[in-house]
């Protein structure tokens, strides 16, 4: 890993250039020590794919730090989508070089990943591993409001919907069979990376298809998972004590899956 830009007493690096863009860049915490058998988290924020940054995620990152001493972990930033430049797939794209960004000699961090990612981030990690990740490098998914499924006639007729499409495709209003390139439930298969999901049943931007769909999906092909939803909670910002909840899950899924 890179010494130089490291301070000596905690191993962090903030706002690394991974790519040309002055959008990619990454945080990278690193255990005391790295090793051939270090494992990495991979966080990726939220925004509707046009918005948001990697702070959105810092409140995981003590939580990690605790429960897994011995893992890194990378905050991630990508390229934000405008309606002009839509998301897929440069936020894809994004992902691969961020990851060989940390394979390089420079860094050299083993490639054994999870990938924690919230709404739009959630979208990215689940497709990325289910649909491009060919090498199985993505051990785990926690998928916090992820939207799964662009096929899903509960979603197409939601109002958010055509938000979604616009910032993740542009225009699709004669293409659309594009939404099935973008739907991650589309490519489990069995051996996608085990994944636990979080939802919330009061959701405005999502319906609660979109995790009955994939979990359906994962179930098909005897995928470890497992579902959670938050009956009274809404897109992500959760109660104190839904948001402790979802902590003690995910570290125990996590320890199962990626420990």
């Amino acid at each position: 890993m890179n010494t130089e830009a490291k301070t000596s007493k905690s191993h962090n690096i903030f706002n690394i250039q991974y790519g040309n863009h002055a959008q990619q860049v990454m945080d990278i915490y690193l255990p005391d020590d790295v090793t051939a058998t270090t494992k990495t988290f991979i966080l990726l924020h939220g925004g509707g794919w046009s918005g948001g940054s990697k702070e959105q995620l810092n409140y995981v990152i003590p939580m990690l730090n605790s429960a897994f001493p011995n893992h890194a972990i990378v905050n991630l930033n990508y390229r934000l989508a405008t309606a002009e430049n839509p998301a897929f797939p440069q936020q894809i794209q994004d992902i691969g070089k961020a990851i060989q960004f940390l394979k390089s000699a420079n860094n050299n961090l083993p490639a054994n990943y999870a990938f924690i990612g919230a709404s739009a981030g959630a979208h990215l990690a689940m497709l990325y591993s289910y649909k491009f990740d060919t090498a199985q490098e993505v051990k785990a998914i926690v998928n916090i409001v992820g939207p799964a499924d662009f096929t899903d006639t509960y979603y197409t007729s939601h109002p958010y919907y055509q938000f979604a499409a616009v910032y993740l495709l542009g225009d699709v209003t004669n293409h659309p069979e594009a939404a099935t390139g973008i739907s991650p439930a589309v490519f489990v298969n069995e051996r996608s990376a085990p994944t636990i999901m979080f939802y919330g049943g009061k959701d405005p931007m999502l319906p609660a298809s979109q995790a009955q769909r994939l979990k359906a999906r994962l179930d098909t092909y005897n995928v470890p998972n497992e579902l959670h939803i938050y009956t009274n909670s809404g897109h992500v910002n959760w109660s104190p004590q839904v948001v402790a909840d979802f902590q003690v899950k995910a570290i125990s899924f996590l320890r199962k899956y990626f420990s």
